[in-house]
């Protein structure tokens, strides 16, 4: 009998869910399937670029499993850009993250909100506007157009 999945803690989900080579009709084109855990292992480690025991430690697994996670979500990017396929995001037991984290950039106050509330209009403590959500906390969409880039890389 195989064990049950224990759900993995998942900060964001992806604003698109699907992807495909253009001008290719949908119809014509094999569907590779890749989970929302493996999304967010992605996000983790190649674009917000943490260590793997980091990383497995935010989505609440072992770090075995999450090489196994990742390694399983890069052979499938592969698959679909090597191989011109389709990618459908969706699936996986998860584990939406509860809340979400901010930061007060005038005041360099940090605090978190509930998911679902929608997004806070001034700091708590100072009452600045100037608020983001925190680095950490941060999802796919980092660098809006428009948006200066960081310094970090």
């Amino acid at each position: 009998m195989v064990r049950p999945k224990y759900p993995r803690q998942v900060n964001c989900c992806p604003e698109g869910a699907y992807f495909k080579p253009r001008g290719i009709p949908v119809s014509r084109l094999e569907e590779v399937n890749l989970t929302v855990d493996e999304f967010e292992a992605i996000r983790l480690a190649d674009l917000e670029k943490l260590y793997h025991e980091q990383a497995a430690e935010r989505m609440n697994i072992s770090r075995q499993t999450f090489g196994r996670i990742i390694e399983s979500a890069r052979a499938k990017v592969a698959d679909v850009l090597v191989n011109g396929k389709a990618m459908k995001i969706e699936g996986g037991v998860i584990q939406m993250a509860e809340t979400r984290k901010f930061k007060c950039y005038d005041g360099d106050h940090e605090w978190e909100e509930p998911y679902g509330t929608g997004r806070p209009s001034q700091c708590p403590v100072c009452g600045s506007t100037n608020i983001h959500r925190a680095e950490e906390d941060r999802g796919p969409r980092r660098h809006r157009r428009g948006a200066p880039e960081s310094d970090e890389e």
